[in-house]
């Protein structure tokens, strides 16, 4: 399985890119919206997991909208520190996870979103 991870924290984007893969997930990494965005026209992916806050005026919300757009047969998991209340309304389809998560509860959550 092939999955865009979107995370702007550098640590965080490699030690969870490095559980994914140890996992038997295919990884590809983007540091923020715009370098997601490029990667959906790019490339295809089963899976994208995108925080919501980015910088560079491309929020994970909008990664959401593009991949359903350009890969609508892709699963997308929003993940946030906010909670789901804070967040403007999430596109349809799109599941959350909150942050901070193990990445266990991340794989898991992939997993079950990969059997729907």
């Amino acid at each position: 399985m092939r999955v865009l991870f979107v995370e702007d924290e550098a640590d965080t984007r490699v030690l969870v890119a490095a559980g994914l893969e140890m996992h038997g997930f295919g990884v590809r990494l983007a540091e923020d919206g715009l370098a997601a965005i490029q990667a959906l026209r790019d490339d295809l992916f089963d899976l994208v997991v995108t925080d919501v806050s980015m910088p560079n005026g491309v929020s994970g919300i909008q990664v959401a909208e593009a991949a359903a757009r350009l890969q609508p047969s892709a699963r997308v998991l929003i993940v946030s520190g906010y909670a789901p209340g804070q967040l403007p309304e999430l596109p349809h389809g799109t599941r959350y996870l909150a942050k901070p998560y193990r990445t266990t509860e991340l794989i898991s959550t992939l997993r079950m979103m990969l059997e729907c």
